[in-house]
């Protein structure tokens, strides 16, 4: 039975920051942990959501591809699908709108949970970065050089986490949260929205599984001492 409080992360949000970007997990390993989530590729190729067990990838310029299982990743966050209405909502102006009406109905500050919110949107901005090549660059020179989308009266589903701070490094603390249109037609990491109308659904995750690539050579000997990962997270995310 597919434990529905546990989150499984492979990699850390730390590792992006100096350019630790090879895919190191094959996607058919991942969805052995869950059917829901969100992470990237490869060479930071692209932003990806995995929805009812079916793994998409926002590429750079934007377009929606679904994904075989031999795509790999470097960080990603997968858990079982097991959400609980939270709330229906109309009209919220922003993605802060939304964040502040979860968290200030939840007191779930210091434990990581899951949003799903599905609905009609009258804007949404997202953002994804194309694959690098070796050597990689950082995080945030990637972050310099993302392309940014805009899409205007979509239905779609925001998908993401949120972490509590104690873990911002291994994960983004606060709220990482991407999206896709049931059309396809957009996707990627959410910059911001304006929501018509939706429902909004959570899942506590108060289990935490941490898989490392301790067999990847550049990851075992990278000195994460000399890196600003707060700072770098802070400015890329």
């Amino acid at each position: 039975m597919n434990n529905a409080s546990a989150l499984y992360q492979y990699g850390t949000l730390a590792m992006l920051v100096p350019g630790l970007f090879e895919g190191t997990l094959t996607l058919e390993e991942l969805l052995k942990h869950g059917d829901t989530g969100i992470g990237t590729g490869d060479g930071l190729d692209g932003e990806l959501v995995i929805l009812d067990d079916k793994a998409y990838q926002i590429d750079g310029d934007g377009k929606v591809n679904e994904l075989d299982k031999d795509f790999t990743v470097p960080f990603a966050n997968v858990h079982f699908a097991s959400f609980e209405h939270l709330m229906n909502v109309h009209a919220l102006y922003n993605m802060n709108d939304l964040e502040e009406k979860i968290s200030s109905s939840q007191d779930w500050q210091n434990t990581f949970f899951s949003v799903r919110a599905h609905g009609t949107f009258k804007s949404v901005d997202t953002r994804s970065i194309s694959k690098q090549s070796k050597p990689y660059p950082t995080l945030v020179e990637c972050a310099h050089n993302q392309r940014e989308f805009h899409g205007e009266d979509v239905e779609g589903t925001v998908i993401g986490y949120f972490s509590p701070q104690l873990f911002n490094g291994a994960a983004v603390g606060g709220y990482h949260l991407h999206f896709l249109a049931d059309d396809k037609s957009i996707g990627g990491h959410l910059l911001n929205f304006e929501m018509v109308s939706g429902d909004v659904k959570v899942q506590k995750l108060d289990e935490l599984v941490q898989k490392l690539p301790s067999k990847n050579e550049d990851f075992m000997k990278h000195d994460f001492s000399k890196d600003d990962i707060a700072g770098a997270i802070g400015e890329a995310e």
